[in-house]
């Protein structure tokens, strides 16, 4: 599944540098999360990297954006082949 920030976001630019895959760029009123380019993290690092660093918690998954484990692996693979 990929993640959504929500209305909570305060603009504070810590998530956006943190994202491995530059899923998270900065919206009209919030930042935003790419959800073709999310993949939680997978292939990266444990855990949703923005998550951590977020200050005010409103990194949910998005309910909109259902993706299994295999699915978000999978994700990482293609993104990581466009680059190379």
């Amino acid at each position: 599944m990929a993640l959504l920030i929500t209305d909570q976001c305060v603009n504070c630019d810590v998530c956006e540098p943190e994202c491995p895959n530059h899923a998270i760029h900065e919206g009209a009123a919030r930042y935003e999360i790419d959800p073709a380019r999310c993949t939680e993290c997978v292939g990266h690092f444990d855990r949703p990297q923005c998550v951590l660093v977020c200050p005010v918690d409103c990194i949910p998954k998005d309910p909109e954006h259902p993706e299994s484990a295999a699915e978000l692996r999978a994700k990482y693979v293609r993104l990581i082949t466009e680059v190379a």
